[in-house]
């Protein structure tokens, strides 16, 4: 069932990952994310009323705030990444260093996954990196080099995002399994305020055209729908696995950035892809 939920969290991931890049080319990042985080509020509140009721601590609720407060950074950082870049490039990029931070922690918590497993997150990783990847033939002498598929600028603005996320899912980790979904619910009502209080601070305003508003409306929705399913992954697996899976969420994006807007892969990014299917039927093993 981890297995199956974690899955289901990197599509929503994915999928609102997406979305919300794609408001951000038509709408300010801060209105993206203000209204976004609007919803997901909205969305978890809900949720909580289908929820079995829970027991909550201080605690889990300053985890819960901690990880929106270095997760929301991450989504500014990423939004506007994919604002301006290759969603197909510049996504899978996260993935490296939102694999790394969940797998080195639940290593040092004491986790150790068999072997088969174990195999499937690395192979994750390095499906990541071959989604980042472009081979390109020179022109002059028709001889092909590979290179990173987006400028060091923002490979580095991705890996910053990836950090974030990885640093949230640790986060979000340490609450207690009690709390059911305060944790969550505290994560985006503080990413909320602080996303607010800089509109507020730099006299942006917030607001989307018709257009673009149904679409950040997904982005809240899907967003918090993966957080849930991440939620309840945690519950039931281990980190170092769950948070690899979660961290396939580029895997989505890519596709859908090939699908509706037309991005090309090349020949190493499909070979990413293919390796990345290999990597969760491992790691199902487990």
């Amino acid at each position: 069932m981890a297995i199956l939920l974690a899955l289901t969290s990197a599509v929503l991931y994915g999928a609102a990952d997406f979305l919300g890049g794609f408001a951000s080319k038509r709408a300010s990042t801060l209105s993206v994310l203000v209204l976004s985080q609007v919803v997901s509020v909205a969305t978890v509140l809900i949720a909580m009323c289908v929820f079995p009721s829970a027991t909550v601590h201080a605690a889990d609720v300053a985890w819960g705030a901690g990880a929106g407060l270095i997760g929301g950074a991450g989504l500014v950082l990423f939004y506007r990444g994919l604002a301006v870049g290759t969603m197909s490039v510049f996504a899978p990029i996260t993935g490296v260093a939102a694999i790394a931070v969940p797998v080195l922690a639940g290593l040092v918590e004491g986790e150790r996954p068999r072997a088969t497993p174990f195999v499937g997150i690395l192979l994750a990783a390095v499906s990541v990196v071959c989604v980042s990847i472009a081979v390109v033939p020179r022109s002059a002498d028709g001889r092909i080099s590979i290179r990173a598929a987006i400028p060091g600028r923002e490979i580095a603005t991705a890996l910053m995002a990836g950090v974030a996320f990885g640093c949230f899912y640790v986060a979000i980790k340490n609450a207690s399994p009690a709390a059911g979904l305060w944790p969550l619910l505290a994560a985006r009502s503080m990413s909320l305020v602080a996303f607010a209080a800089v509109g507020l601070a730099t006299g942006r305003a917030v607001r989307a055209s018709r257009a673009v508003l149904p679409i950040i409306v997904w982005t809240g929705l899907v967003d918090m729908l993966a957080n849930i399913c991440f939620l309840l992954a945690l519950d039931r697996g281990m980190l170092s696995v769950v948070g690899t899976l979660v961290s396939l969420y580029p895997v989505t994006t890519v596709v859908l950035a090939r699908i509706v807007l037309r991005e090309r892969l090349g020949p190493v990014q499909g070979l990413g892809l293919g390796v990345a299917t290999v990597a969760v039927g491992l790691m199902s093993l487990g």
